[in-house]
């Protein structure tokens, strides 16, 4: 039976090894006024590196897209004082024993139409819809999809001349590249509309010229997630031929990894089908399509599931982790990314390595809006 401690063995993400299975997952965090990580910040990420976490996964941070998002608290990727500010919290992470890569965040539709950053500059996406349904903003044209590409390659290379050690980039939860890949929020009808694969195409535009810019040695990890905001029951695809066929043009682009992103990570991802591939998890079923490296996520450890119904508000405390080893032992991931649990105790993953779960500081709700 697979052990706590095996996921305390290296892993190789690319070129970089991580020094265990464990990433902090990526959770916005908004204590960056005017887009810059200040000391607080770079002592955040710090702490989780030193309490053991292998692969920090940053906050999303804008790239240089004047309608990248609506916030003015949210960090950037670009411009000198940020760059000085990510430069800090990468030193210090990497001075820790850490690796770590930003998530590179453009909100599309999700940015609405009331932005406090560059409040003048309209909304864009897919098709200029929101995941709600609603028309949000408009349809990117050539010209737009071309700037933003360029963004996406600017903030790559900003991020290896600050000395991160690779990027993700944000396809999830109902966000600019997720709005390609839906097809309630994809009505184009040129290239980057119509099929699955087809509604891939331009992510994986971006992913391509990414790395044609960064080279073939710098990480790239995809997220991306079946549930959007405003639809928790939202599918890009309804079985594993289709997951393929969104998927395959991804990877086929140069990524290095993959991290689907799910609520709760030991459901299954297509529990109609018979047998054991009815209890296959979305990292599974990626791992088994892609064969690429893997980060599974969703509610590890906790005693309620992320956005579950809790009146009370009681504290989340330890729930064990024999599911999510089931799972590792099966090979169905390779690192495990942890959200809640690393705001309310950066030393979690050492406290459970060391068999200390009694010492866990459960999660409280507060801990979402505090550096702790």
């Amino acid at each position: 039976m697979t052990d706590v401690k095996d996921l305390n063995t290296p892993f190789a993400l690319g070129p970089v090894q991580v020094p265990n299975r464990f990433a902090m997952a990526p959770m916005t965090r908004k204590h960056s006024p005017g887009g810059v990580p200040g000391p607080d910040v770079v002592e955040y990420y710090r702490k989780r590196a030193a309490g053991g976490v292998g692969l920090i996964i940053t906050e999303g941070v804008y790239i240089p897209d004047p309608a990248t998002g609506p916030d003015t608290d949210v960090p950037r990727l670009y411009d000198l004082d940020p760059l000085g500010g990510w430069r800090a919290v990468v030193d210090r992470v990497h001075a820790a024993g850490g690796v770590i890569i930003p998530q590179l965040w453009h909100l599309g539709a999700a940015r609405g139409t009331t932005p406090e950053y560059n409040p003048d500059v309209e909304t864009v996406s897919a098709s200029g819809v929101a995941t709600n349904g609603e028309p949000v903003g408009r349809a990117m044209t050539e010209a737009d999809l071309d700037a933003t590409r360029e963004a996406y390659v600017r903030a790559a290379l900003s991020a290896r001349r600050s000395a991160f050690d690779g990027i993700e980039l944000h396809g999830a939860h109902g966000y600019l590249l997720d709005g390609f890949l839906w097809d309630r929020t994809n009505q184009r009808t040129d290239v980057f509309g119509g099929s699955h694969k087809e509604r891939a195409a331009y992510p994986a535009s971006v992913v391509a010229a990414v790395r044609a810019q960064v080279g073939p040695d710098f990480p790239i990890v995809f997220r991306y997630s079946q549930w959007k905001d405003a639809d928790y029951d939202a599918r890009i695809a309804e079985n594993p031929s289709e997951l393929e066929a969104v998927l395959t043009p991804l990877v086929e682009a140069g990524l290095t990894a993959l991290h689907p992103s799910v609520r709760r990570y030991w459901e299954p991802a297509f529990p109609d089908l018979p047998g054991a591939d009815g209890k296959l998890s979305l990292a599974g079923w990626t791992k088994r399509i892609t064969g690429l490296p893997v980060i599974t996520v969703g509610s590890v450890g906790l005693s309620t599931p992320f956005l579950a119904p809790n009146p009370s508000q009681e504290p989340a405390g330890f729930a064990g982790i024999d599911a999510l080893l089931e799972q590792f032992g099966a090979g169905e991931w390779d690192i495990v990314a942890l959200g809640r649990t690393l705001l309310s105790d950066p030393e979690w993953v050492r406290k459970v390595l060391d068999g200390r779960t009694d010492e866990i500081v459960p999660h409280e709700r507060e801990h979402m809006w505090k550096l702790v």
